[in-house]
């Protein structure tokens, strides 16, 4: 049961990640205008290299099982202020669909923070839990 459990965490930090990685890499490649539309947002285009550190470098990180237990409290809070900055439009129902898939994905960062990286991790392997 306990290497289900981890098989099941590892398949999950993946799963999790996988959107944050294309999205930091892609935001590198159109950086320009990720930083316009940031600044149409009102947030401001400074914080773009963050934004990709967290997006690319955090992904990685947790697909690898590294700080998974802070960067997944980090990553659910970073999924719930873009939801509310950037989808939060009850009149377009689309934006509204990318506001509770954003929800959904902060819930299961906290459920990763919450059960911790698994045994097929670099924090298991470190002997360390963040």
């Amino acid at each position: 049961m306990d290497k289900m459990k981890d098989v099941a965490l590892l398949a999950g930090r993946i799963l999790l990640a996988l959107m944050f990685v294309i999205a930091g890499w892609g935001k590198i490649g159109g950086y320009a205008g990720t930083q316009g539309y940031m600044e149409a947002m009102g947030v401001p285009g400074f914080m773009l290299p963050l934004v990709i550190l967290l997006e690319l470098g955090g992904g990685l990180a947790i697909v690898l099982g590294l700080f998974t237990r802070s960067l997944s409290v980090l990553l659910a809070g970073f999924t719930l202020m873009a939801a509310f900055i950037f989808h939060y439009q009850p009149a377009e129902q689309m934006q509204m669909l990318m506001f509770m898939k954003n929800l959904s994905v902060a819930g299961g960062f906290l459920a990763l923070a919450a059960a911790g990286p698994g045994a097929f991790s670099l924090d298991a392997r470190l002997g360390k839990c963040w």
